[in-house]
């Protein structure tokens, strides 16, 4: 999301130095992307000083273009060099038998097919400065079919509120949506800071891509469209969707109280549900195409669809579940990621818009974000902003225009025809089954956190991805394949890089800490010869040296010359090293919130994680219908593994620094 990583550095930014460009398109998968790794790059809260943004909306004028960024060709790497990295990824997933036989298959295959595929991957590299960014957009999301409900769009949580009425929940609400727009000014003024990762920047183009950003469904392959110098919101209520706009006559931005009377108004107009048009979007890709077409056959329809898609973000005003206190992390983090059902606020949804702002009155607030056009750290970084502003001034939102920027206006859709109802009943159904499915729990560690585990001279991520790594092993007796994500923001529109966290040191750690055979002195050398290790392929990830990327590259140029895919992408190597049954990535704030997303697998898990100074906070998920499966015993374990690396450490203080092979 925002900077992922632990050791926090404050800049303060005055004047503009980052480029805003738009593509044409821009996305990524359904894991979240993690912007940086502990200690690997600084963790930049930067402080944007008032003075510095303006508050206007973009009139499209002419104005002074950020300087432009600096920015890395991304590079086709060597193919021995990606394929020897693989192996050594693969080889905790084989037995001896199966790794002689992956190191022939591999040797075949660099002598044959890859040979060639890799001259051709090269002849697009010298024409292409991003050789894979429209690729994994197309491949990774656009061509995806599964719901982006779940399956690609994350929640974000805000820190939990307590509303004393609806008043208050209302003026909340208004405060968040005008933080927002001054976020915008802020981006719109290209004064996002320009972080450096050692002498590179880092690519901002990814905040351009987020306000006024929506998926569109079509059978096969999506598309996006960009609409940045829009100048209103939609609110969804009830089911119904208004038009709010969010600057005046002059394009200042409207004050707080200003949009809390729009949002007044709104909730007055209705007292009963509308039609739940937002439940389509959270079906199968190609079922709501379906629903879509169907939709887009009146005016009337087309226009509504048009103003939401245009629109710069919508605001859910859900509706009022009861929550029992252990529970309110759990479904404050479900309710983002799915709306809790089409009986609760699963149709309050449209889930195509890239920044879904949702507000409950029981407290629960947060982002739901569709995933294509950006990674995870504008949609952070918001939250940050916004939360940090309003706990400084409790007069926040006050300095905006007073004027009301006329009434919100109301978005009609025609009548639905037989077939949109079918739609929505489908949509209902599987929306239904899918809360079903998905399980969480949030597990708050409060014994310690990243400041007990940067004294044991241990980077925090790769201190979590073990304990995540010996929590999978303790549970289901196997090394655990674990994806995690690394930013590829040196180069120009780059996205991630997969961090293969499953090693041949850190089966050796899990083995020692399970088998009861080693000593404390050599699980502690274990544990920090796994850290090591983590860090050294994360840094690699980082400077886009993995190994995902480049072969799935390699497995492109097949398909794009009409040529056999070749047998290695088929062998035990590949596909159990691919087969991530542990999908994570870290998203860190200093407050109390967190991210939550649904697992890759069907026998796997989720977990997202915040390590703050004191505690860690992870969203853990998996399928209810998998037996093997589940968050609350996967939290127990990892709750253990945290405990019982603390208790290594504590016994073995010594500062080993064992070498990597990575």
């Amino acid at each position: 999301m925002h900077t992922y990583q632990s050791a926090p550095v404050e800049t303060t930014v005055e004047a503009p130095t980052s480029e805003m460009r738009l593509l044409s398109k821009g996305k990524v998968f359904w894991n979240l992307t993690k912007v940086s790794i502990n200690n690997q790059t600084p963790n930049v809260l930067v402080k944007l000083n008032p003075s510095s943004y303006s508050s206007k909306a973009s009139d499209g004028g002419d104005k002074e273009e950020p300087p432009k960024q600096k920015l890395l060709r991304y590079p086709v790497l060597p193919l021995n060099d990606t394929l020897e990295r693989f192996l050594l990824t693969a080889q905790p997933h084989l037995t001896p038998k199966e790794f002689e036989k992956q190191k022939e298959i591999t040797q075949q295959f660099k002598d044959k097919e890859g040979d060639k595929l890799q001259g051709l991957l090269e002849e697009v590299g010298k024409r292409e400065k991003n050789w894979l960014a429209q690729r994994w957009l197309t491949t990774a999301y656009l061509k995806y079919r599964d719901p982006v409900t779940v399956y690609i769009s994350p929640g974000m949580t805000f820190p939990y509120q307590k509303f004393k009425d609806m008043r208050d929940y209302v003026d909340y609400t208004a405060k968040v949506i005008y933080g927002l727009g001054e976020f915008k000014g802020i981006v719109d003024a290209g004064q996002i800071p320009i972080v450096k990762m050692g002498k590179n920047e880092l690519d901002n183009s990814q905040f351009g891509k987020v306000f006024g950003t929506c998926r569109i469904p079509i059978r096969g392959t999506d598309r996006i469209v960009y609409n940045p110098c829009s100048n209103y919101i939609v609110v969804i209520y009830k089911n119904h969707f208004y038009k709010l706009c969010l600057y005046d006559k002059d394009g200042c931005l409207l004050s707080a109280k200003s949009l809390a009377k729009q949002l007044d108004e709104i909730m007055a107009a209705e007292n009963d549900f509308g039609v739940p048009y937002g439940i389509l979007t959270t079906d199968n890709r190609d079922n709501w195409a379906e629903a879509y077409e169907q939709l887009a056959k009146t005016p009337e329809n087309c226009e509504a669809l048009n103003t939401i898609q245009k629109a710069l973000f919508t605001v859910s005003l859900d509706q009022c579940i009861d929550v029992e206190p252990e529970q309110q992390a759990t479904q404050l983090i479900l309710g983002l990621i799915h709306g809790n059902g089409s009986k609760i606020n699963s149709g309050n949804r449209w889930m195509d818009k890239t920044i879904q702002l949702v507000v409950n009155p029981n407290g629960n607030v947060g982002f739901t974000y569709e995933h294509s056009p950006a990674e995870g750290q504008p949609i952070a970084m918001m939250m940050d902003y916004v939360v940090k502003k309003m706990g400084e001034d409790k007069n926040y939102g006050s300095s905006g225009s007073s004027e009301t920027g006329g009434k919100p206006q109301k978005i009609s859709f025609a009548k639905p025809n037989p077939c949109v109802d079918q739609w929505i009943f489908y949509a209902k159904r599987n929306i239904d089954k899918l809360v079903h499915d998905l399980e969480c729990n949030v597990l708050k560690f409060k014994c310690y956190g990243k400041d007990y585990i940067k004294k044991q001279k241990l980077g925090p991520d790769s201190f979590v991805q073990m304990a995540l790594q010996l929590a999978f092993y303790k549970m289901h007796k196997v090394p655990g394949a674990q994806y995690e994500s690394a930013h590829l923001r040196i180069f120009e529109n780059g996205r991630t890089e997969t961090i293969r966290s499953c090693s041949n040191e850190s089966l050796a750690f899990c083995k020692a800490m399970t088998e009861g055979k080693a000593s404390v002195k050599e699980k502690a050398a274990l544990l920090r010869e796994a850290v090591v290790g983590h860090q050294k392929y994360a840094r690699l990830a980082l400077q886009g040296l993995g190994v995902d990327r480049h072969l799935l590259g390699l497995k492109m140029m097949a398909q794009e010359n009409g040529l056999p895919i070749p047998e290695f992408y088929s062998s035990p190597g590949y596909t159990k090293s691919m087969h991530f049954r542990v999908s994570t990535s870290q998203v860190a704030t200093t407050y109390d919130a967190f991210m939550g997303y649904g697992p890759a697998t069907d026998d796997g898990y989720a977990a997202c994680y915040n390590p703050r100074d004191q505690d860690i906070i992870v969203a853990i998920t998996s399928w209810s219908y998998n037996f093997e499966t589940n968050p609350d015993k996967f939290a127990k374990a990892l709750e253990a593994a945290f405990l019982e690396m603390q208790d290594v450490l504590d016994k073995d203080p010594q500062d080993n620094k064992p070498k990597s092979k990575l």
